[in-house]
């Protein structure tokens, strides 16, 4: 299986942090938020890894991650995403890489406390098709609702009347048919590829299933308030326990 790290976009919501760098370099507690998401995947046994990023500060991620191998990854290369055109985008970037194989897709501004190693064996057990993480609702995100069978019905953006109390992470499993969905998909009304449109192809063929997160999960990125509850929460507990 191979992992894919999405670090581009333009940081706005965390600005005045963000206009001389990019928001994924920013510090969680003791370290940039990138090697957060890059010690997810690695601790749960995905070392072959692309990182995404865009704007004028991509030379940065080199100059701190090189080749990995300093932080556990075997092979490390880069994609440039040439302007902010939405995750799926971003993904569709990477299909060379993944040549075929299953993908890990995590968001570089997504901290977890627990290890990811269980939902990556359970795609691995999978025959196909794709698999999110949900944790408890957050009004912001997409929320799934479940048919209580492991399977996703349908996925709400933004719902007005949550059809469940989970909400959809920004950690994506998915087999090799994601890039054959990509070029399928019109941009959204803000110009962007929208995964929730990829997460959906999968809902309709009764191919996406979910695993719950145990423990805290943020998303760093969300706003100044979250970036610091995400580096209050580090600090005092830490990330990607066993």
């Amino acid at each position: 299986m191979k992992g894919v790290i999405l670090a581009g976009g333009t940081g706005t919501r965390l600005h005045p942090l963000t206009r001389i760098t990019n928001k994924h370099l920013l510090p969680i507690y003791d370290r940039p938020m990138v090697t957060y998401a890059i010690e997810t995947l690695v601790r749960a046994g995905v070392t072959e890894l692309m990182l995404v990023t865009g704007g004028t500060h991509a030379g940065e991620f080199l100059r701190l991650l090189g080749n990995g191998h300093e932080y556990g990854i075997d092979r490390l290369l880069y994609a440039y995403q040439e302007r902010p055109g939405g995750i799926a985008e971003a993904l569709g970037l990477t299909e060379r890489f993944v040549d075929g194989d299953r993908v890990v897709v995590m968001l570089a501004d997504n901290v977890v406390e627990r290890t990811l190693r269980p939902a990556v064996a359970n795609f691995v057990a999978q025959k196909s098709g794709a698999r999110i993480d949900a944790p408890a609702h957050l009004a912001h995100l997409g929320v799934p609702e479940l048919d209580g069978d492991g399977r996703v019905v349908r996925i709400h953006e933004k719902p007005d009347d949550p059809p469940s109390g989970y909400a959809v992470t920004g950690i994506y499993f998915y087999d090799a048919d994601v890039f054959d969905v990509i070029p399928t998909l019109q941009p959204s009304g803000r110009g962007e590829l929208e995964i929730t449109d990829v997460n959906n192809w999968y809902v309709e063929r009764r191919a996406m299933h979910y695993d719950v997160l145990e423990g805290f999960w943020g998303d760093a990125g969300e706003s100044i308030d979250a970036y610091y509850e995400v580096n209050d929460f580090v600090r005092v507990h830490g990330a990607n326990k066993d």
